[in-house]
């Protein structure tokens, strides 16, 4: 771009100076100007210019695929007249269809090479199955607990490299958030005290919302398509840090709990340039 500016502004010079010519009023001056006109325009129109990138300017689009959730640390602690014990869980999975809309911009740093800065977000809840806690001491066991997955938003920063005209390959890294939503288990299987046994309710804390932040880190390809539509492929991994959760029963029994939270994305997709 800032060769082609240095070479208008040569050839507005040169012009000036056949412009400076025209106070002669001799054949032989007006030959000169010509030559110096023609010689002016041809410096102008010989200058290669940088054609734009398909791939540069403002996006929007839109994915599905395949989401993977993963679950760990889902153990429970839980306390009651300062005795202390511990349920313990398998890792928890909420799969499913996702559905990703996404904003972008890229602009071209370099012949083949565009940064972009862009946003996702997941439209779509995934939810675990109902799944069961079991107390280390007697092997009794909770049951009825769930996770949910909701509100995702990643914001992150992307490196392109085009292949060719129409396709491009991609990084994509920055930080993601999502809420996670935590329902504690409402039924007991009591293996030592058989009347214990049976639906238990909460004073508080029985279903809890809470949001964390984690990274994003992507691999992409991008397929012009026709005009400013395109296709592309995307595979995405998440890792969040632990929420933290808390819930007191009706008998005064106290849980607590921290899950981990891991997910990867297989999307397809298509979008537009602006």
């Amino acid at each position: 771009m800032f060769s082609r500016i240095e070479s208008i502004i040569r050839a507005i010079t040169v012009i000036g100076v056949s412009i400076s010519f025209r106070v002669t009023n001799t054949k032989k001056g007006m030959a000169v100007n010509k030559k110096i006109l023609i010689v002016a325009f041809t410096t102008l129109m010989s200058e290669p210019s940088m054609a734009q990138s398909k791939f540069e300017g403002f996006f929007g689009q839109i994915a599905t695929g395949y989401e993977g959730n993963q679950f760990s640390s889902t153990s429970i602690a839980g306390s009651q007249l300062g005795i202390d014990e511990t349920w313990t869980s398998d890792s928890e999975t909420a799969n499913g269809i996702p559905l990703i809309i996404g904003l972008s911009y890229n602009y071209s740093v370099a012949p083949k090479w565009l940064i972009g800065l862009g946003a996702d977000y997941s439209a779509l809840s995934q939810e675990t199955s109902t799944y069961k806690s079991t107390r280390t001491t007697d092997s009794s066991f909770t049951d009825l607990a769930k996770l949910q997955t909701s509100n995702r938003v990643s914001v992150f920063v992307s490196t392109g490299y085009e292949i060719d005209g129409d396709k491009l390959v991609y990084l994509k890294t920055g930080y993601s958030m999502i809420n996670i939503k935590n329902t504690y288990p409402t039924y007991l299987t009591d293996l030592v005290c058989s009347g214990c046994s049976g639906n238990f309710g909460y004073i508080n804390g029985e279903i809890q919302n809470n949001t964390v932040g984690g990274y994003v880190v992507g691999l992409g390809y991008k397929q012009i398509i026709k005009s400013g539509l395109y296709g592309f492929a995307e595979v995405n991994y998440m890792s969040y840090s632990k929420p933290s959760f808390s819930a007191t029963t009706i008998s005064l029994y106290n849980f607590s709990s921290a899950p981990s939270l891991n997910t990867y994305q297989f999307l397809t997709g298509v979008g537009y340039r602006f």
